[in-house]
């Protein structure tokens, strides 16, 4: 069984930094692009920063400069770095991840629980 497990949300003032984790564990094989979502309350799911397994990255328009996603293949973990952030920032971060399991021949995608930011004064 795979599971994604995010941390590091928190509460952050205009302006300042957060840094997310998420761990990838169980029984896994491989693991191709993994990516950091968000969904604000009232609106849609939507995509922050992907990075693929050679760590070439992308970003959405509203965090490029800002946000910084990495990843540890060893470690099988997603960092996300946010920094001067901003009120609009304010949602729940999802970790997403395309894993192979060991009992599998095919890839699926996994998601984790979510992580609050707020940002706020």
């Amino acid at each position: 069984q795979v599971q994604l497990v995010e941390s590091g949300g928190g509460l952050v003032q205009p302006g300042g930094s957060l840094r997310l984790s998420c761990a990838a564990s169980g029984s896994i094989f491989s693991i191709n692009v993994m990516a950091w979502y968000r969904q604000a309350p009232g609106k849609e799911r939507e995509l922050v920063a992907t990075i693929t397994r050679n760590e070439r990255t992308n970003y959405a328009n509203s965090v490029r400069g800002r946000f910084t996603i990495s990843r540890d293949n060893a470690k099988n973990t997603v960092t996300l770095q946010m920094n001067t952030l901003k009120p609009e920032d304010a949602a729940v971060y999802y970790c997403n991840a395309d894993i192979r399991a060991l009992d599998s021949t095919d890839t699926r995608i996994y998601w984790g629980r979510g992580t609050l930011v707020t940002v706020s004064s």
